[in-house]
């Protein structure tokens, strides 16, 4: 395939399924800046192996967010042993949606990468648990084991924020 006719098909894949890869991203990524990032990356790589991808090049594209975004979350973890963390405070008086968008982003960054980019896929993209395996290239079975550690992990979390806040209201009261 030549230069122009590979740009051509990618600029036609990005047009039909970019919004839904960009979602993706942006939740993979914790915002929609650094998941712009994370599929221009995804999408450079795309291209570099064009050829050689067979079939819908749409669950590569899914991996290679994944694991990208997995080799990022490594690396914050590595240097926040080494600094200090000073968590900013959340907006003063947010639209409710924008509230809980923000507080599901929160939670989910604070999950393990697998557990993380199976939830994302399985709840946001809505993937089934087959579709789900196959973008991450592992088990059906881990797919279920992860996602259901997912859900435990995100319900304790919450559920301790919820006593945290209930526990400050009683302290202002």
């Amino acid at each position: 395939m030549h230069y122009d006719e590979q740009r051509l098909a990618l600029e036609r894949f990005v047009a039909e399924r970019g919004n839904r890869l960009l979602r993706t991203a942006a939740l993979l990524a914790g915002s929609r800046a650094d998941g712009e990032d994370l599929l221009q990356s995804a999408l450079e790589r795309l291209l570099r192996h064009w050829r050689r991808i067979d079939g819908d090049p749409e669950n590569y594209v899914r991996r290679t967010l994944y694991n990208l975004a997995a080799d990022g979350w490594r690396r914050r973890r590595v240097w926040q042993r080494h600094a200090v963390l000073l968590e900013p405070a959340p907006p003063v008086d947010p639209a409710t949606a924008v509230d809980l968008r923000d507080a599901v982003v929160r939670v989910l960054v604070r999950l393990p990468p697998r557990q993380r980019a199976v939830l994302v896929l399985r709840y946001f993209e809505q993937l089934s648990e087959a579709e789900t395996a196959e973008a991450l290239g592992c088990s059906v079975g881990t797919v279920k084991s992860a996602t259901a550690r997912g859900l435990v992990r995100l319900r304790e979390m919450t559920a301790s924020a919820e006593r945290a806040e209930a526990a400050a209201a009683r302290e202002r009261s």
